[in-house]
């Protein structure tokens, strides 16, 4: 099928669990993210900062970017001024890092704190009691500029879907928790971001409200292989699995 009937397909469905998806286009061109704009879809999420910001400045401007790849500090700049959504918050640092970014360009930018609750050391993320913490601090109480929406999380690449269940399951658990504890007069947290193509119907049925979606959408991906990785055999490297999100 084409993009447009992937997007128009998987928003009658997710409409219907009023789940927000966004659409995953790293490496993906221009003509890609415009069929699926016309088919209208407005949010688009990025890995890379770089990729984010070429494809920002040729989109139309109502799209709203979600950054959610690993983000370092010292890259914040370039997306302050236009970015509308951070998933993947995994440090006080960082977020210092974003509060003084939008400061200077006279913003609030939206947050989701990722927790890791994947069995595998690849993923970045907070874990359950460095979050409590970090709502604890001082210094987050003094942060004006960045309003923390949600959470987000990435389950182990793995064909077992009992264990999957069981990490979306933990999740949303302290989604809730921490919404009590921290957020219960505060309406804008509000966002649970976890699924992906392989696993987002899981994620639904644990109480996703929101999912990144590249493959379903778009189509595989094809990666370069980098220098000084050998070719096993048609299409096999001696890299480990990459997860397509």
């Amino acid at each position: 099928m084409s993009i447009t009937d992937n997007i128009t397909n998987l928003k009658t469905e997710l409409d219907r669990v009023n789940v927000t998806l966004v659409a995953v286009s790293k490496t993906k061109p221009i003509t890609d993210l415009q069929e699926a704009y016309d088919a209208g879809q407005r949010i688009f999420g990025e890995n890379q900062v770089q990729e984010m910001v070429e494809k920002y400045e040729q989109l139309p401007k109502d799209i709203e970017w979600h950054l959610i790849g690993h983000l370092q500090t010292n890259k914040v700049k370039y997306i302050a001024p236009f970015v509308s959504m951070i998933q993947s918050v995994d440090s006080m640092k960082l977020l210092l890092e974003i509060n003084k970014q939008a400061a200077k360009n006279h913003r609030v930018i939206d947050c989701l704190l990722q927790v890791y609750i994947a069995d595998e050391d690849t993923k970045y993320g907070l874990g359950f009691d460095e979050v409590i913490e970090l709502l604890r601090s001082e210094e987050f109480a003094q942060l004006h500029n960045v309003r923390i929406r949600g959470l987000m999380g990435i389950a182990t690449n793995t064909d077992n879907e009992k264990q999957i269940k069981e990490e979306f399951y933990e999740l949303d658990t302290f989604f809730d928790g921490i919404t009590q504890s921290f957020f219960r007069k505060d309406d804008n947290f509000d966002t649970l971001s976890m699924g992906m193509s392989s696993d987002y119907k899981i994620a639904i049925e644990q109480g996703s409200t929101m999912v990144r979606m590249g493959s379903t959408i778009f189509g595989g991906r094809v990666y370069p292989v980098p220098s000084g990785v050998k070719l096993q055999g048609p299409g096999k490297t001696d890299m480990p699995d990459i997860q397509d999100i």
